[in-house]
């Protein structure tokens, strides 16, 4: 049995879903919305202390951390690896996963909320929002959820988010220059972690900086074209959510622009 504990929009939810589809694993789901505090709930939180998802339980194990579960998910079932074959191309695939865990899922996090999901909190009660608060257990992910909220993209995490991912674009289009994907010859889990990053940026407004790099445009269009990024991305798209992406990427636009022209 393999049940996925997921959400439509997460980008981490996304990316594990895509490694399920690349290995053409069936799988069963159970969707929480994290608006309405389906992760803070007692049933989950024991599967899940974190409080995020995607969660993946596979028989009697219990496994989180998106990035963990997608290399899980490619040792687990070893037909058509989605490891790259040589030493290498296996350490460039650990560096560019490692690069999400330690900032850029972060930065999307930061400007998801600076643009987008705070005027979804906005319009909740200030008494239930701080509830929602104080039940966030990392510090640094609560004071930066209520600065995004707060003020928007005037929060200081903001611009730094900004351009941590102008440095991320830049760093792929230096690996793209003489290789087709981000580790090497061959598509890897170093572009599937990246793809529903990829399209957050998208529907955000924030992909001046792609579309600037015809060879990273290039690796996205690829990535965006596998069935297993429509079947484990695309599919899952909320329509409120886009309507709510699309009334706000115009003005982070232009501020996105502002900033990378500053630095």
């Amino acid at each position: 049995m393999l049940t996925l504990y997921h959400n439509d929009m997460s980008v981490c939810a996304a990316k594990v879903r895509m490694a399920l589809a690349e290995k053409g694993v069936a799988w069963d789901g159970i969707h929480l919305d994290l608006r309405a505090g389906d992760a803070q709930k007692p049933d989950y939180v024991a599967l899940n202390p974190n409080m995020v998802v995607p969660t993946l339980v596979h028989g009697d194990e219990v496994l989180v951390e998106s990035n963990v579960i997608c290399e899980y998910i490619d040792h687990a079932w070893p037909d058509t690896p989605i490891r790259p074959s040589t030493p290498v191309a296996a350490a460039r695939m650990r560096l560019w996963m490692k690069q999400l865990d330690d900032s850029v899922h972060a930065a999307t996090g930061t400007v998801s909320m600076c643009i987008a999901f705070r005027h979804q909190y906005l319009k909740r009660d200030p008494a239930d929002f701080q509830a929602y608060l104080d039940k966030i257990p990392d510090p640094v992910r609560r004071d930066r959820v209520k600065g995004g909220v707060e003020r928007g993209m005037d929060a200081p995490g903001f611009a730094p988010a900004v351009r941590r991912f102008a440095k991320l674009v830049a760093d792929m289009d230096r690996a793209l220059t003489d290789q087709a994907w981000l580790a090497g010859p061959t598509f890897s889990l170093a572009d599937l972690a990246y793809a529903s990053y990829m399209i957050r940026l998208q529907h955000l407004g924030l992909d001046d900086m792609v579309t600037a790099r015809p060879r990273v445009a290039d690796w996205r269009d690829r990535l965006f074209a596998r069935d297993s990024y429509r079947d484990g991305i695309e599919r899952w798209f909320n329509p409120h959510y886009l309507d709510l992406f699309a009334q706000h990427a115009d003005a982070a636009r232009p501020r996105a622009k502002e900033i990378l022209a500053a630095s």
